[in-house]
């Protein structure tokens, strides 16, 4: 097996592993606080702080990860996510409701940090082992991310079953336990240099990226707000309106995502390819963007005459359709900043482009509770509508060809 082979299958499995503890993570905090009566609105409120140490995380740690090397920054992202998990596992019953918030958002905080350190080092040695991969980027990239959103949604459901059969302390404990593995594992196996480099001097340097990566960057923020803007709040406060019992809806959430995963993993088959890696995948990340766009807004105005149709299964048929462009949008982008990404600091380059996927994802919990108070789910979808648009305007913006390594300007 070639060595560019092996490193990338050494750091998939490993982020699988990591991924399935990160969806349990999210599970086993949701069941566990709504047993103890948290409302759907502090749930969201936990994981702010997991959202918003992603967007340090990646911006910190692509720089750290050329700086050092992505082997460290892997096991960094996992000692911090073990750390977590044992600060939860300390959370004491007899607390009041506020220090027990503020220690679980804390909690979140670090595992947010974990999972974005540990998801920038592992995007990054794509790039790093692709170099030797016969042209297998996007295919590398769209196998990645479908299986790694897939095992999250399997993780989902293995919260869920830990909880019910170890509770929710010894389950943490054998989360953490199944990370020192995959930690030790990654030290052994994986070469020290891999993804190593010449790191940037400078904030000022840091943030000075090309004009292609910039606006990717951008356009992420509006697709992923734009998912979770109706997911994370959204979406299980209105199906459990609608008489959906707390087990239905994380089944659905877990299906969903699982689903998700799957087509992001076949998204290269669904793309017509070229030879440069760019005049085809643009022109279709355009016109995948377009059609999402129609998705949200449809359904907005279906639930407008709920007379006609039970609108929880509107909104489930409608998202289940929603998945399917959302998803190659997705695995079209986390290809296009490899793309774009100079070879010396693609580290620094993607961790620039998921922060921007983590001030997305925040910006989508914030309007979630914000819209769902003022207009329901309508008013969620309305603003997915908007946000999708907003992504749909920048990709026609994005270069079709590239001058160099990280140098690119618009096509004629």
């Amino acid at each position: 097996m070639a060595p560019a082979v092996r490193d990338y299958l050494i750091v998939t499995a490993s982020y699988w592993g990591f991924t399935l503890v990160d969806g349990a993570l999210r599970m086993l905090v949701l069941l566990h606080f709504f047993k103890l009566g948290y409302s759907p609105f502090t749930l969201a409120f936990l994981f702010l702080l997991y959202e918003f140490a992603g967007i340090v995380a990646n911006l910190g740690g692509g720089w750290l990860a050329t700086r050092f090397g992505i082997p460290r920054m892997l096991a960094v992202g996992q000692a911090l996510q073990i750390a977590g998990l044992v600060m939860l596992s300390a959370l004491d019953p007899a607390w009041t409701a506020a220090a027990s918030v503020a220690w679980v958002v804390a909690a979140q905080g670090i595992a947010g940090l974990a999972k974005d350190f540990t998801k920038t080092a592992s995007k990054s040695a794509i790039k790093a082992t692709a170099a030797e991969g016969a042209g297998q980027l996007f295919k590398w990239v769209a196998w990645f991310t479908g299986s790694k959103n897939a095992m999250k949604g399997l993780g989902f459901f293995v919260g869920g079953l830990l909880l019910e059969v170890t509770g929710f302390v010894p389950a943490l404990w054998l989360l953490a336990a199944l990370i020192g593995v995959i930690l030790a594992a990654g030290l052994l196996l994986l070469p020290r240099q891999l993804g190593k480099a010449k790191a940037s001097r400078t904030m000022r340097e840091l943030f000075s990226k090309s004009r292609s990566v910039n606006l990717l960057a951008a356009a992420r923020v509006f697709l992923f707000g734009a998912r979770d803007v109706w997911f994370v709040v959204g979406l299980p406060v209105f199906l459990y309106a609608a008489g959906w019992r707390f087990v239905e809806v994380g089944a659905f959430l877990a299906a969903w995502t699982i689903a998700y995963g799957g087509i992001q993993a076949i998204a290269p088959a669904l793309v017509a390819r070229s030879a440069d890696g760019l005049s085809r995948e643009v022109p279709n990340a355009r016109l995948w963007a377009g059609l999402l766009v129609a998705v949200p807004l449809v359904l907005a105005l279906l639930l407008q005459s709920p007379d006609l149709w039970r609108p929880d299964i509107v909104v489930v048929v409608g998202l289940a359709l929603f998945g399917l462009p959302f998803a190659v949008n997705s695995s079209l982008h986390s290809y296009l900043i490899l793309a774009y990404a100079g070879s010396e600091k693609a580290a620094e380059d993607v961790g620039f482009y998921y922060a921007a996927n983590a001030t997305g994802r925040l910006l989508g919990i914030l309007l979630s509770g914000a819209l769902y108070q003022l207009g329901g789910m309508a008013a969620c979808l309305a603003g997915s509508a908007v946000m999708l648009a907003a992504c749909w305007a920048i990709t026609f913006l994005l270069p079709v060809h590239v001058d160099g390594i990280g140098d690119s300007k618009q096509a004629a």
